[in-house]
């Protein structure tokens, strides 16, 4: 899919601009805005925020808008005061660290909902919508552990939601193979590929035939350099589908249909029914959460083994797993 930029832009401007007239009409209107800390236009987190919109406006008839932003906590409360005062009745912040922002903001406009990705909060119109990473990333590391050497995790940010899934690969490395070593570093951002590519690549000079970033789009370093390090080593894609960048070394591939998840909790806001609690999908929410092996991997994850991870797979959604740490 090829994103225009100056459309995006001229789509977003049009979506914050208050209407002069037709106000009884504008006022029946349900409205979405977003924020998003980087470009929607790159693969990756952002674009399934943006992909998740583009659901809401099309199956709901919304009027949407949205906003890309650098991480800054002040930009934050401002878009989301912005959206709040022209009426948006629901406003996503796409990660964790909006999370503050849209608390102050809540305060003074009680007739917005606000969405907070990655987050477990519950807080009157601030909700959690988590995606718990920890569940797929946990069999990754079920993966990793059955079929490699050693395993590096390339981070973005330490932040709950990056850590909680490395935790989660970890946790289902050693409930594998207890003495499968797996190491973690993080970058400090979400946009440097390059940090990212040689992060994984000190990784496999020490060893790790496994690779798997969390980085957004500086994931793409760690495809990068997996792919350049030979068939011998392995990675996996999230949250985009990278094969077409490393076939042979990518295992299998972990996509967020965020879309289908937002659709279904925003639909609700617009019948009266504001979530009671935070919303945390998981590997049972098959319509939101998908993983799917690479067939043409130089060496694709054996049957046996794929076997294997469909039985801890049942047991993770039967909550006889856990994939986060208490």
């Amino acid at each position: 899919m090829t994103i225009d930029r100056r459309a995006y832009l001229a789509g977003m401007a049009a979506a914050l601009a208050t209407p002069v007239a037709g106000a009884a009409q504008a006022a029946d209107e349900f409205k979405m805005g977003l924020l998003v800390p980087g470009s929607v236009a790159e693969e990756g987190w952002n674009r399934i925020a943006y992909d998740a919109l583009m659901e809401v406006k099309n199956k709901l008839g919304a009027k949407v808008g949205y906003v890309e932003l650098q991480e800054n906590p002040a930009a934050f409360e401002k878009a989301f005061r912005d959206y709040a005062s022209q009426g948006y009745n629901v406003v996503l912040g796409h990660g964790f660290q909006f999370q503050d922002a849209a608390l102050t903001v809540a305060e003074d406009y009680p007739s917005t909902v606000f969405l907070i990705s990655s987050s477990y909060i519950h807080k009157g119109k601030v909700i959690g919508l988590n995606t718990d990473s920890s569940q797929p990333f946990y069999l990754m590391g079920v993966i990793a552990a059955k079929i490699g050497k050693g395993a590096g995790l390339v981070g973005g940010m330490n932040i709950p939601p990056i850590k909680e899934a490395f935790d989660g690969f970890a946790m289902g490395a050693k409930a594998t193979n207890a003495a499968f070593p797996v190491s973690e570093v993080y970058i400090g951002n979400f946009q440097d590929a390059g940090a990212a590519k040689e992060a994984a690549v000190n990784m496999i000079s020490h060893g790790a035939d496994i690779v798997t970033p969390n980085a957004n789009t500086a994931g793409l370093g760690v495809v990068q350099a997996a792919r350049e390090a030979g068939p011998n080593v392995g990675t996996f894609s999230v949250f985009s589908d990278y094969t077409s960048v490393a076939p042979a070394n990518i295992l299998a591939v972990y996509l967020a249909s965020y879309g289908a998840g937002v659709v279904r909790i925003v639909t609700g806001i617009k019948n009266g029914d504001i979530p009671k609690s935070n919303v945390d999908f998981g590997l049972k929410d098959d319509d939101v959460m998908k993983f799917t092996y690479n067939e043409k991997a130089a060496k694709p994850v054996p049957e046996d083994v794929r076997k294997y991870v469909e039985s801890v797979k049942a047991k993770i959604i039967a909550g006889e797993i856990q994939t986060r740490k208490k």
